[in-house]
């Protein structure tokens, strides 16, 4: 029990990959031209992320497949985007009022 725990691996970073990278290896996988072993080892990946990652596109489609780790969805974005234009203006419109509440108090006996 007094021993501390040792993380596996804990010098080794995790491999990230863009879009792109992601893109043209699948069009090299669905172009078949090599096997996906092969083709996968010459990119330096595991032949199951190469079939996670042509699964993902073909599910999602190229606009919404690999948007990147922790990304929210379009619809979220949007939702975002609304509700911080509606606190910007409702936060003029409090301020406004404010000054207007400060006028009136002072002309008040």
């Amino acid at each position: 029990m007094g021993k501390a725990m040792e993380k596996v691996n804990s010098g080794r970073r995790r491999a990230r990959f863009t879009k792109e990278f992601k893109l043209e290896a699948v069009r090299l996988l669905e172009a078949g031209e090599k096997p996906a072993t092969q083709l996968a080892a010459e990119l330096g990946i595991r032949r199951n992320q190469l079939n996670k990652w042509q699964a993902q596109l073909r599910s999602k489609g190229s606009e919404r497949a690999f948007r990147g780790p922790g990304a929210k969805p379009l619809s979220e974005l949007s939702e975002v985007e609304r509700l911080r234009r509606e606190l910007k203006r409702v936060t003029e419109e409090r301020d406004i009022l404010k000054k207007a509440a400060a006028y009136f108090a002072k002309e008040l006996p």
